[in-house]
């Protein structure tokens, strides 16, 4: 068994900056209009370094009440130990225009380790 699934949970990671639109003229044609971006872990918050063959990948909450994400959320969508991107259209049933959200991602790991909730950050579609 690898040591590394008894080590503390992964530290929650950075969403950079504020939820972003896309350029008319520039981007990906996987990654059209606004979203959300992350920089994935390196260290577990033993700062033991992260094998990247250790992480499933994360998970995406949001909500439109500004209390602090917790126990009763659930995750609104997954996204692969690949990804730093989600596309806020993906979203089923869409999101209301010019209303507050509140999103927070949790690292994912291979043996089921979570880690705590990323800050949140707020956006209005």
């Amino acid at each position: 068994m690898n040591c590394r699934s008894n080590a503390p949970i992964l530290a929650a990671f950075a969403v950079l900056g504020s939820l972003l639109s896309a350029c008319s003229g520039g981007g990906s044609p996987s990654t059209p209009g606004r979203g959300v971006y992350w920089t994935t872990p390196q260290y577990y918050t033993d700062n033991t370094p992260l094998d990247p063959s250790d992480l499933r990948g994360f998970e995406i909450y949001i909500k439109q009440d500004p209390s602090p994400f917790g126990p009763a959320d659930n995750p609104v969508a997954t996204a692969s130990s690949r990804d730093n991107f989600f596309a806020l259209e993906s979203i089923t049933p869409p999101l209301t225009q010019a209303v507050t959200y509140y999103v927070s991602l949790k690292t994912v790991t291979i043996y089921d380790k979570k880690s705590d909730y990323s800050p949140p950050v707020s956006f209005s579609p």
